[in-house]
């Protein structure tokens, strides 16, 4: 059967109106460019005005600043000299005309472009900067058989490094550099020695973020600024289910948070975790060595999640980092203690259990959810691989064992779980912690291998041997790797945290209610079963024994 043919309309519709498309774009372009020709040549013509005007406005600046610092008592007699001044010019032949043109020649002079002319090229230390450099990437961007090189010792390094910028103290600031299409830049090896080479070459000490263009082939090298350690916690603005991690840079983040430090406000662009039914790295890991700043990430997400939830802390370590979270609204528990850990884990566990049951029998019956499944509930663990060991010396049940069913169903049920881990105790985390926590978090020190194993994928940047406290790598999921600055939440019963910090944290912190020592939460223990009623005495009538 044969095929019809198209209608002239819907054959010619879409060529037509590419035409006019493509035509309002050139005639777009062509007029933006008759727009920049015209700027141009007015600022051309109009440039002695600017000139005579920006001098005009210079003396007119200077007169008024010497007539404020001339004294009261002396400014009657200058008055009277000038105006004797003007009255001479005014008397003189051809005087007002002579006058106008010694004015405009002075104004022409004060207004004139004083900024000192550019140099042509960077100054002799900087050139020998920058050939050393380009020295230095002649064995890995040359080959024997290339006929024309790119890289050669003795070479132009003009060519491969066309765009530079150096900072205050003469070091490469920002650095494009070109390679030859015949370098593997796809292979991770490659790069790396390519990265390794640059930062010691341009400067150790600082952060450098690689850039790389392999369809281009340049790599674009910028000196990263330091990120700011001087932000305290304090309330974001952010929605129910969002959690500030910490602050990066602004490159690959468009979102910015208004804060408050010092009086002043500023603009920080955050790294946000999101969590809830559609989140989809629905439980977080944070990795590091001692005093890099693990615990103080958990402080500042307890903080964050005690706003709209509860918050159950498990602590490993058994130093009191959580002390201040103690018998606080909406804080459940804070167990230090194997005992403790293992029963607040194993009342997660059977409360995940019953808000799926609650969740589902509502959906079946066309309701929406009971209002006692839909409050956030957080649960912190730090350092649980220590009541693994415990455990096992004691002959209790691991809590890790219990994570596996609020891990799994944590996301649907409204439950959320933290783990924060130490480097030398990474291996003895269980298979459902690995598989679960999708987002990730490394602070402190930390090699581009170690990195790479926690996070899944190494970051452009180098890091650097001396971080502060709370300073690391983000990945949320198979997101982009962020610096990160986790916001200074240290705890307030330390005597060696400041005391800016410490009211910080203090005003953060919930009203206290009733210890749970001395009385317990009705949401962490089972409801006792009420005892049956006793049945009520029955009377017995007395039987008189009849006498025969």
């Amino acid at each position: 059967m044969a095929r019809r043919p198209l209608p002239r309309i819907l054959s010619t519709g879409s060529a037509q109106f590419a035409r006019s498309r493509e035509l309002a774009r050139t005639q777009f372009a062509r007029s933006r460019e008759l727009a920049r020709t015209a700027g141009d040549s007015a600022s051309d013509v109009l440039h002695p005005l600017i000139t005579i005007t920006r001098g005009l406005r210079r003396l007119a600046a200077a007169g008024r600043r010497r007539w404020t610092e001339t004294p009261k008592d002396k400014r009657g007699a200058l008055l009277f000299l000038v105006a004797s001044v003007v009255l001479v010019v005014a008397l003189v032949p051809y005087g007002p005309l002579l006058a106008v043109i010694t004015l405009m020649a002075a104004a022409a002079w004060q207004g004139r472009d004083r900024k000192p002319a550019a140099p042509d090229g960077p100054d002799p230390s900087r050139t020998e900067r920058l050939k050393a450099l380009y020295e230095a990437l002649v064995p890995y961007f040359s080959a024997p058989d290339d006929p024309e090189p790119l890289y050669s010792h003795g070479g132009d390094w003009e060519k491969a490094l066309p765009e530079y910028e150096f900072d205050a103290t003469g070091r490469v600031a920002r650095l494009l550099i070109r390679y030859p299409a015949y370098f593997t830049d796809g292979e991770t090896q490659a790069r790396t020695r390519i990265e390794h080479l640059l930062t010691s070459k341009a400067g150790r000490g600082r952060e450098y973020h690689f850039d790389w263009d392999e369809e281009g082939n340049e790599l674009t090298v910028s000196a990263l600024a330091p990120l700011p350690t001087d932000i305290a916690a304090q309330r974001f603005v952010t929605a129910p289910g969002e959690t500030v991690l910490g602050f990066t840079d602004a490159t690959r983040v468009r979102r910015t948070l208004p804060l408050t430090h010092g009086g002043q406000q500023r603009d920080v662009p955050p790294v946000v975790w999101r969590t809830g039914l559609r989140s989809t790295e629905p439980h977080l890991l944070a990795v590091g060595q001692p005093g890099s700043g693990t615990s103080t990430l958990l402080r500042s997400v307890a903080l964050q999640a005690l706003q709209h939830g509860d918050v159950v802390i498990v602590e490993g370590g058994g130093t009191g980092e959580y002390a201040c979270l103690t018998g606080r609204d909406g804080v459940l528990a804070v167990e230090c203690g194997l005992a403790g850990a293992v029963a607040s884990i194993e009342w997660v566990a059977t409360e995940t259990e019953r808000r799926l049951i609650a969740v589902n029998r509502a959906r079946q019956a066309g309701n929406p959810p009971p209002e006692d499944t839909k409050r956030p509930l957080w649960v912190l663990l730090d350092r649980p691989t220590v009541f693994t060991h415990l455990a096992a010396a004691d002959g209790r049940k691991d809590p890790q064992s219990l994570l596996q069913v609020p891990l799994r169903h944590g996301r649907a049920a409204g439950i959320t779980v933290v783990v924060a881990e130490q480097w030398d105790a990474l291996d003895a985390l269980g298979d459902p912690v690995r598989q679960h926590t999708r987002a990730r978090v490394v602070l402190g020190p930390a090699t581009a291998e170690q990195l790479e194993s926690v996070l899944g994928a190494p970051p452009h940047t180098t890091p650097v041997a001396d971080t502060p406290p709370g300073r690391g790598y983000a990945r949320l999921g198979t997101g982009p790797v962020h610096r990160l600055q986790v916001p200074a939440t240290p705890d307030p019963y330390d005597d060696a945290t400041s005391e800016a910090h410490r009211q910080a944290v203090m005003d953060l912190l919930p009203e206290r209610t009733t210890p749970m020592e001395a009385e317990p939460s009705p949401r962490l223990t089972k409801a006792d079963p009420e005892p049956e009623p006793e049945p009520e005495p029955v009377p017995v009538e007395a039987v008189v024994a009849e006498s025969s």
